[in-house]
């Protein structure tokens, strides 16, 4: 079949329609819409796209609705090059600059904005390098014989443990070893940190024993922290109205590992990527499309962000949220690594 420019015209209307309605869709309320076009003649053209598979048509309903191939077609050929407005650019870019540098507030922040732009489930792994490295430590007297230890790592990750002696403690000698470990390891894995701290004695020593045994921990993890927000506006959708259907996306929702997985697997090296139902390759999510995309520094840190929903999903709106999202994420992540 040849995809005229009327056809493209009624698939992407019908696509619109569905996605704001929820509801099969017509040939009488496209007619309605004032096209130049007979009835019959969009009834022809509905029928020719249903028989090349763009469009299917529910047993209890006169009217039509896209099928993976039309959402497709709809994403890759049809869809506008959405932004998202002025005001909400400004809105996110204000909210992220906000924050301090502290990871964990960065991810809780992306989720939340993802899933209010979006109105789907957003999702966002924490970012982590192949290899932890070292980036910064503080020591801080809490008393005379006790300090706490403040490590971040290149990834952006914040440990803060308590560290015991059996000297007393004075804030200016904790400042000169925190000033020699920072000189000492900046950059270095546990190997190399391993090989610094020999030299070390004293209080120095059992800092850099501690910061081996973190950065150990750190790179023997299995997964990831995923963070969730939009849960409930998903659950409003009316293809979550069937019990069945919700309890399945919850469980979806719940398997970290497995979203980790997927996350990793799908998304794409640069720029955002759209997986429409069994696109996935994965049973679970062959009733929802997932847009996503990776953050980060290519060679240092990465993650990745993205919404999950049903196929009926608005998916200029979700790309280009995801799209600035990930912006905001890359500006932070360079904040911090040139930061001090």
């Amino acid at each position: 079949m040849r995809m005229t420019e009327r056809r493209q015209m009624l698939l992407a209307l019908l696509i619109k329609e569905y996605v704001n309605k929820a509801l099969p869709v017509g040939s009488e309320t496209l007619a309605k819409m004032d096209l130049g076009v007979s009835s019959a003649t969009i009834r022809n053209e509905l029928a020719a796209l249903e028989e090349e598979g763009f469009l299917t048509h529910p047993h209890t309903s006169a009217g039509r609705v896209p099928t993976e191939k039309g959402y497709r077609y709809f994403v890759e050929t049809l869809m506008d090059n959405m932004e998202l407005t002025t005001d909400e650019q400004q809105m996110i870019r204000h909210q992220f600059h906000q924050v301090t540098l502290d990871v964990e507030q960065w991810m809780r922040l992306s989720a939340a904005v993802l899933a209010h732009t979006s109105k789907m489930a957003a999702l966002v792994t924490a970012p982590s390098a192949h290899q932890t490295r070292f980036k910064h430590v503080e020591l801080i007297a809490i008393s005379e014989m006790v300090a706490m230890m403040v490590l971040i790592l290149q990834a952006g990750t914040v440990k803060q443990q308590m560290l015991y002696s059996t000297d007393l403690l004075e804030q200016e000698e904790l400042r000169r070893i925190a000033n020699r470990l920072n000189e000492k390891f900046a950059g270095r894995n546990v190997q190399e940190i391993r090989e610094q701290a020999r030299a070390m004695s004293g209080f120095a020593q059992d800092a850099a024993q501690r910061i081996q045994h973190i950065i150990e921990q750190m790179d023997h993890r299995t997964s990831r922290e995923i963070y969730r927000d939009g849960l409930l506006d998903i659950l409003r959708q009316p293809e979550f109205i069937i019990v069945e259907k919700m309890q399945q996306l919850l469980e979806v929702l719940e398997q970290r590992t497995f979203l980790e997985e997927m996350l990793n697997e799908l998304a794409p090296a640069r720029g955002v990527q759209v997986v429409i139902g069994s696109e996935g390759g994965r049973e679970e999510l062959n009733d929802y499309s997932l847009v996503m995309a990776r953050y980060g520094i290519e060679g240092e840190a990465s993650g990745v962000l993205g919404v999950i929903g049903p196929l009926r999903m608005p998916y200029p709106r979700a790309v280009s949220a995801v799209k600035y999202v990930s912006q905001m994420l890359d500006d932070l992540m360079l904040r911090f690594y040139s930061a001090r």
